[in-house]
């Protein structure tokens, strides 16, 4: 397992071998509980996993040498939770090899079946076949497994939450090996219900690397069928925007997905009233995640028809409306105004800015913030667009307004538009406007928000760290930033929710027993 591009075992039929063995432990269970044998299954298909990795050569000879069947009853749980974690992997790289993939088309149907089955119910699994199980209540093997021996309550509470991110994160990464070549896209998108749990699947902190639920999202969009599916939907949609408008690591697929639903015209008025009260604060960002010009593509998209709607032509919600004329007037017609003004009218228009900037300060001071807001308004009117530093400050001073006044949604609004302004086109030494950032984590964090508000916070302390350690080896985390972390790591627990959902399960069933008494 060390050495998957070893080529040794792999030709001495390693994989037949590994087949075997996973069959045996299947069918003769007095062999599967003697001794040690309980760890073999296990073991056998971490081996095929492994060797089927990288070369899609070892994938291909597996799949010729009959892995699929063995691993296809792992997969349907045939010992425990455990060793389906390992078929999936297993599977994962044999479906991601073209050669190899071919071998599982036969199993389409109920690898996809499977798959998400086990993507929406692992989580519960998991928790209620281990992690509430007392110490002496849990398998040996599955703890010795987790923890390799080691043991220690916490750190068995630890790895199975990271093995279940595992199990969930490759569950969809199968899926994802599929929709990509078009197949099982109606098996997924008749399944309005996995759809929907999809929109929360993002793997955890164990898992904060892999794009999960937003990247099977992202494949399904692709497709025509994907983008109807996807687009009837709400809680996708707004799981979608919301994530767009977050310091997420997948914000772009989030976009990226809005957007090719918003290109089709099958599905652009199905979403636009949604979506475009998010993507209106993105028009200015200049990259994300070295993705160039998204402000531009995302403006482009937006204003495609515009000139219908202008005119009546094409109605949409109000809201929506106003949107888009707030979107036209930033990137359009304000930018003609100021290219017809000269050099003095120009400094004259930033001077009364900056001098409207001072005064709402003085009354943000005073304790008039309904005062402060108008006057970060008034300037926000008169700022040039090209004093990017400037109205950074002001939409962040607005939206520091909005926060005191309880207003979240506002304060997300303007502190996006603040952090797109700081982003910058070399995506080298690129932070984000870090008050902005703390300001939107407090917002997120107001409308229960709570995976959003924390990688805000995170964020927040990566840039504060760049900004204030002047190479410093040491930097202390503040004390208020430290306190909202600790609240979101609780919230966006895994298994948050599972406890009390168990709970109550278990009162159903002592209440069902004391009526089956009487």
């Amino acid at each position: 397992m060390n050495q998957p591009n070893d080529p040794e075992f792999p030709s001495l039929g390693i994989f037949q071998c590994m087949s075997n063995f996973i069959l045996k432990g299947l069918n003769h269970k007095d062999w599967l509980l003697k001794d040690q044998n309980i760890y073999i299954p296990y073991y056998a298909a971490h081996i095929i996993g492994s060797y089927t990795m990288n070369q899609p050569k070892f994938a291909e000879k597996a799949a010729n040498s009959g892995v699929t069947p063995p691993l296809l009853e792992l997969l349907r749980g045939k010992i425990s939770w455990v060793e389906q974690r390992v078929a999936v992997r297993a599977l994962g790289h044999l479906a991601s090899h073209d050669k190899s993939f071919k071998k599982l088309k036969d199993y389409e149907g109920e690898i996809v079946k499977l798959s998400m089955k086990i993507a929406s119910s692992c989580l519960e699994v998991v928790y209620d076949s281990f992690v509430r199980k007392a110490e002496s209540e849990r398998l040996k093997y599955q703890c010795d497994l987790l923890t390799r021996g080691v043991g220690g309550f916490e750190f068995e509470n630890r790895k199975a939450e990271e093995w279940a991110s595992q199990l969930q994160c490759w569950c969809l990464s199968l899926l994802d090996c599929f929709v990509k070549r078009e197949r099982g896209i109606n098996l997924i998108c008749c399944n309005q219900s996995f759809l929907k749990d999809l929109s929360v699947m993002w793997g955890g902190l164990a898992k904060k690397k892999s794009p999960a639920g937003i990247g099977l999202i992202r494949s399904l969009c692709h497709s025509k069928t994907g983008r109807l599916s996807v687009a009837s939907s709400k809680e996708v949609i707004l799981s979608l925007c919301n994530t767009s408008r977050s310091s997420d690591d997948w914000q772009y697929m989030a976009i990226e997905s809005l957007l090719l639903m918003l290109k089709d015209s099958d599905t652009r008025y199905k979403v636009i009233d949604h979506t475009v009260l998010y993507l209106k604060d993105l028009v200015e960002i200049r990259s994300v995640k070295g993705r160039k010009k998204v402000g531009e593509m995302i403006t482009q998209v937006l204003l495609q028809d515009y000139g219908k709607i202008k005119y009546g032509q094409l109605r949409l919600s109000e809201e929506a409306e106003k949107a888009l004329e707030e979107v036209w007037d930033v990137k359009v017609d304000k930018r003609k105004r100021e290219k017809l003004l000269g050099d003095d009218e120009i400094k004259e228009r930033k001077f009364l800015a900056t001098q409207m900037k001072k005064e709402g300060n003085k009354l943000f001071w005073e304790g008039d913030i309904e005062g402060g807001l108008c006057k970060y308004t008034k300037a926000l009117d008169l700022c040039p667009l090209k004093y990017r530093k400037e109205r950074i400050v002001l939409f962040s001073n607005r939206a520091q307004c909005y926060l005191l006044l309880k207003r979240p949604e506002n304060v997300i609004s303007d502190t996006t538009k603040a952090i797109c302004l700081s982003s910058r086109g070399n995506n080298n030494n690129n932070n984000p406007h870090s008050k902005s950032l703390w300001r939107r984590s407090q917002a997120y964090d107001m409308l229960g928000f709570a995976k959003e508000s924390l990688m805000d916070c995170l964020l927040f302390i990566h840039c504060n760290k760049n900004s204030k350690s002047n190479g410093r080896k040491r930097y202390n985390v503040p004390y208020y930033a430290a306190r909202l972390i600790s609240k979101q790591t609780r919230a966006i627990w895994l298994f948050t929710g599972l406890d009390s959902a168990s709970q109550c399960d278990h009162l159903e069933e002592i209440i069902q027993e004391s009526d089956d008494g009487k």
